[in-house]
């Protein structure tokens, strides 16, 4: 196998180096033009505020009205970071920090840094959290990782998640060991960018959710050093560093962040993992991030980018705390991304990209069992390579195309002292090559009128050849007014340690007789401009997903077919200097349509879920109140004497405040109070927020 990647490397370095040399042979290089944009409809990031206002509190900043053309400025060349810069609906995947070009299609939401600073976030999925479609259980206080991410009723490993337009998902399922959206430093993110529909097919089709992209930070011409400490309830504290420039055409970035908090609280009785004396137990959860990125300009025509990432976090498990559980999680992640980016055309209208990563995730889950001992580890290699060529072929016509690969090793080793379990004692390894070819076309039908079509044509070592197609469009029904809609089939095959690896912990066995999942997704949606400074997003999103995934008399299996639907709505309103609001809510039906459970919405998904936010910003004084209602998921575990699998947790209002209040130039104090109506809610699955809580801290930027 080591063999066969070192092959396909070689391959797709001469891949490269035929697309630049038949680019140049055959004088395929267009003019400067851009595909034409009648529409005034902004995207939610593009509303222009007042110099003095606050951040869209989930949204990107506000660019100026400068026209976009397809000519980037000179890699050597730094806008002043005191101006808006130049952005539009499409999103940014690289360190060197120019824009990508995806399908328009679905709706990208963008939360930038400002905006992570704002809300306090400690880890990509508090910053997720405010976002449309998600429901998020596993991040705050009392989280287990068990109670899951979910994107439009899809899983987190039914999404697919980028670092720098790279990918991170591990393909494993068990002993905890989904992807952890806690593996990059918040302190180290320029943004964090959400889209899905026809662009699914450049990153994987696997993406039956959508495709979350972590942007990462890059040096600036200007040194610049940001530290900031954070103490607070429950004995939490954090501290983040970080410092940034630029040694002549070299740029980097390095970030470091460390947090504690032991999530010791009194519960109410039937709460999962409650001690003798009431209070939760083994929910402690220690972390610690670097991360370092490097940009080099070659010439004006080619610039090379690393970043290197890795994470140690040790935390407790409680999910199924009916009686306690003391198992306990170690994570060890190492992360480290290549590109080379280079410019064959004029300006941006042909450039190739090539990249190259390796991510090595271990997991190891361990703990007593009564008076026996369990552990069970994981330990996963995926090496990655890609070409990906952008090609403005014609003014209307434009060509995304490349070729992805991914290789995969697993070591799994468990072992127990439970008399029934010694006989699956094992250390277990296995393989997996995925090689994919993907095109999408964008082509301006009209002035007015865009069409996507892709194509993802996947090679696998276990599961065969597979075909997955998608199509979008967006028309400009008249200035203030635009439709758009998207379909993209999609295949999401079992991890490797749910074929062959036995769960210990749970006591789950593998099955290497599983089917892939296999489906589509849809979505339809309208994009309104009511008003100069009032814009709305309306999104109906479905899907459909058969041979779903999950464990029966303890064994994994196929389970049937899941659909969803569901409705996302997005509101932006700046209501004047100073001010900005939010509203997002999403409803999702992700509905079990055969088994012993059909009729039934899957668990852990609540039917809705809403945020909005309100923020105040003048002269470095900052104030937001954040608002965020739950519906309410159907339970997973039954333990008291009577429930059914219909029951659901109740529903909850929840009411957060965050300030920032200027001391010097240099120097602020933050303030974060979560939970203001000091309700003792459940959040999932009998496992209970502590009520109200506070976190001050010092903020620090030379």
């Amino acid at each position: 196998m080591k063999f066969s990647f070192l092959i396909f490397q070689i391959l797709l370095i001469n891949f490269a180096f035929a697309s630049v040399t038949f680019a140049k042979e055959n004088n395929l290089v267009p003019k400067k033009t851009s595909i034409k944009k009648t529409s005034e409809i902004p995207s939610l990031n593009e509303i222009k505020q007042p110099y003095t206002s606050a951040e869209l509190l989930t949204q990107t900043p506000a660019p100026s009205k400068k026209p976009q053309t397809t000519d980037n400025p000179e890699p050597n060349s730094t806008p002043n970071e005191s101006e808006p810069t130049v952005q539009d609906d499409a999103i940014i995947i690289d360190v060197t920090g120019e824009k990508d070009d995806l399908p328009q299609s679905t709706p990208t939401y963008v939360i930038e840094k400002e905006e992570i600073e704002k809300q306090g976030a400690t880890s990509v999925s508090d910053v997720l959290k405010k976002l449309p479609g998600f429901a998020i259980n596993d991040t705050g206080h009392g989280a287990d990782i068990h109670t899951g991410t979910y994107y439009r009723g899809a899983s987190i490993n039914q999404s697919v998640f980028l670092i720098n337009g790279r990918s991170i998902n591990t393909n494993v399922n068990t002993y905890h060991g989904a992807t952890d959206l806690n593996s990059i430093p918040v302190e180290a993110i320029e943004r964090v960018e959400l889209y899905s529909g026809a662009a699914s097919t450049l990153y994987g089709s696997s993406a039956f959710g959508g495709v979350v992209n972590i942007i990462t930070k890059e040096g600036s011409r200007v040194p610049r050093f940001n530290a900031a400490a954070e103490f607070g309830s429950l004995n939490f504290n954090n501290q983040q560093l970080s410092y940034g420039g630029a040694t002549g055409s070299l740029r980097y970035n390095l970030s470091f962040e460390r947090s504690f908090i032991d999530n010791r609280y009194r519960v109410p009785l039937g709460a999962a993992n409650r001690d003798e004396r009431g209070y939760l137990f083994n929910a402690d959860t220690a972390r610690s991030t670097y991360f370092g990125s490097f940009a080099f300009d070659v010439d004006p025509r080619n610039t090379l980018s690393l970043d290197v990432t890795t994470l140690s976090s040790r935390r407790g498990l409680i999910y199924f705390g009916f009686p306690l559980q003391r198992d306990r999680l170690d994570h060890d992640n190492l992360n480290i991304g290549f590109s080379w980016k280079t410019r064959l055309g004029n300006g941006n209208t042909s450039v190739l990209t090539t990249t190259f990563g390796y991510n090595q995730d271990y997991f190891n889950t361990y703990g007593p069992s009564s008076q026996f001992y369990r552990t069970g580890s994981l330990d996963t290699q995926l090496y990655t390579a890609r070409v990906d060529h952008t090609w403005q072929l014609t003014p209307n016509y434009k060509l995304r195309w490349g070729l992805d690969l991914q290789n995969t090793d697993l070591n799994g080793d468990v072992f127990s002292t439970v008399p029934d379990r010694i006989t699956s004692n094992e250390n277990e390894s296995e393989s997996l090559l995925n090689t994919a070819l993907f095109a999408v076309n964008t082509l301006n039908i009209s002035d007015n009128f865009q069409v996507d079509l892709g194509l993802r044509q996947s090679f696998d070592s276990k599961f065969g050849n597979y075909l997955n197609p998608s199509v979008g469009f967006k028309y400009d029904i008249v200035p203030a007014l635009a439709v758009r809609g998207s379909w993209a089939g999609g295949q999401r095959n079992p991890g490797l340690d749910q074929l062959y690896v036995y769960d210990t912990v749970h006591g789950w066995l593998p099955n290497p007789d599983l089917e892939p999942e296999t489906g589509s997704s849809w979505t339809a949606g309208v994009d309104v401009k009511f008003l100069e400074n009032l814009v709305g997003q309306f999104t109906y999103f479905g899907s459909s997903l058969d041979n779903r995934l999950g464990v029966v008399q303890g064994k994994w299996a196929n389970i049937g077919l899941v659909d969803t639907n569901g409705l996302e709505a997005a509101l932006r309103w700046t209501i004047g200097s100073g001010w900005s609001t939010f509203v997002n809510y999403t409803y999702t039906d992700a509905k079990i349509q055969t088994g012993p459970e059909k009729g039934l919405q899957l668990g852990l998904i609540p039917y809705s879920v809403a945020s909005a936010g309100v923020g105040y910003e003048n002269r470095g004084w900052q104030a937001n109140l954040y608002a965020t209602y739950y519906g309410g998921a159907r339970r997973a575990i039954y333990t008291r004497t009577g429930e059914s699998i219909t029951e659901f947790s109740p529903s909850f209002f929840n009411l957060d405040f965050s300030a920032r209040v200027p001391v010097t130039r240099n120097l602020g104090l933050t303030v974060y109070l979560e939970n203001l109506l000091d309700e003792q809610y459940e959040r999932v699955n009998r496992i209970y927020s502590p009520g109200f809580t506070f976190r001050l801290g010092l903020t620090a930027n030379i």
